[in-house]
């Protein structure tokens, strides 16, 4: 399954419609609960953090046909999830500056075939960013091999075949050119040479006039007849010059279109060799592994401020139901987005990192005590009857 992203301006009632504030005909709403939401922030409330910052940073207003803020839809999978998402905008943040504050996953659209009557969801994502250069408070400037990035980084993040690449993609068409010149340049020298034997052939007999006497007996017309030979000969010399100098340009063409073959041939061939020398490399492994538990460390962390913004008032000073509630979310997350308990387990492994998600679930920050010394937290696979950790 292919997936492409692409980014717009955002439209004005963009959180309407991906946050379902209002009923629209063109969704089913039993299958609205299967949509995820994740919000960093507001448009409106984000809107004017950037438009403070570029007065701040350049000394001057936003400009008004700026676009500070732009949305992406993004096909997805069925199973595509939060997880895989987050990671996606962590990448897009790292290779392209592009900063994503809002992400929503929608399962509930789609249509009914008219001939089978059989539901045909649009499984989409929604990406909201933030567009603004943070060195000079401008929108940010993106060249065409930018945006050929994004498709590679979507591709990558969502385990999804990318839309058919630049060099590829030209590469087929090149060849079909050729393929098509060379069709040309074949029948052009077939019709030269067809034109070539034409007065040789018994064809030259209609250009012959003859006229039959009173008798019977035929004579040749000669003016009449040299004329027509005279008129055939400029039509073939005309036809000769003008397919002649098409077969030169055809035949520069054919070898122009060959050369830039082999140019893409060869651009392909280095990448291969470079997706081969990752593949083998096993630095490269390690380096993945630890972007893997960097996303959820992330996506972990987000959840932690999530369950604090939902119950801010709540008490958490007592360490058993804090470690409880450190559980129940790991848990949720690893159901969510199909992440193994021996993942968070490791993660939960080191005492620093234990110590700072357990403070930021405890105070919101990481500022405050320690808890890695007392609250060692493992989690177990879960069994029938109860969960049991």
């Amino acid at each position: 399954m292919k997936t492409s992203i692409n980014f717009k301006a955002a439209k004005p009632d963009s959180e309407v419609h991906n946050f379902r504030k209002k009923t629209f005909d063109y969704i089913r709403k039993d299958l609205s609960s299967k949509n995820e939401y994740w919000q960093e922030e507001k448009i409106a409330d984000r809107l004017v953090k950037i438009e403070n910052y570029c007065k701040e940073k350049s000394g001057r207003k936003l400009q008004k046909n700026a676009m500070p803020i732009r949305e992406a839809v993004v096909v997805i999978k069925e199973d595509t999830t939060m997880l895989e998402l987050q990671n996606l905008a962590n990448k897009l943040q790292e290779e392209l500056r592009i900063r994503i504050f809002q992400i929503v996953i929608h399962k509930d659209e789609g249509h009914y075939d008219k001939e089978t009557k059989e539901w045909k969801p649009n499984y989409h994502a929604h990406l909201v960013a933030d567009w603004q250069d943070l060195e000079t408070g401008k929108t940010l400037k993106h060249q065409s091999f930018h945006y050929s990035k994004m498709q590679d980084i979507a591709a990558e993040c969502l385990e999804m075949e990318r839309g058919v690449s630049g060099s590829i993609g030209r590469l087929e068409a090149i060849a079909f050119k050729i393929q098509k010149k060379e069709e040309e340049y074949k029948e052009l020298v077939e019709k030269i040479d067809e034109m070539k034997s034409t007065l040789k052939s018994q064809k030259s007999e209609s250009f012959i006039v003859e006229k039959t006497d009173f008798l019977g007996n035929k004579k040749i017309l000669t003016n009449q007849t040299i004329e027509n030979y005279t008129k055939a000969l400029k039509i073939y010399d005309t036809e000769l010059l003008k397919n002649g100098n098409e077969k030169e340009v055809l035949i520069k063409n054919i070898a122009a279109l060959e050369s830039k073959n082999k140019g893409l041939n060869a651009e392909i061939i280095v990448l291969k060799k470079k997706n081969i020398a990752l593949i083998t490399n096993a630095e490269v492994h390690v380096a993945e592994k630890e972007k893997y538990y960097n996303s959820i460390k992330n996506i972990l962390e987000k959840t932690i401020l999530s369950e604090r913004s939902k119950n801010p008032n709540k008490d958490r000073s007592d360490k058993a139901e804090v470690l409880n509630e450190m559980r129940d979310i790991c848990f949720r997350l690893s159901s969510a987005n199909n992440i193994p308990v021996t993942v968070f387990n490791e993660i939960f492994s080191s005492s620093e990192t234990n110590g700072q998600f357990f403070i930021l679930l405890r105070s919101g920050s990481y500022d405050g005590n320690d808890y890695s010394e007392s609250n060692s937290m493992e989690m177990k696979k879960k069994k029938k009857k109860g969960r049991r950790i």
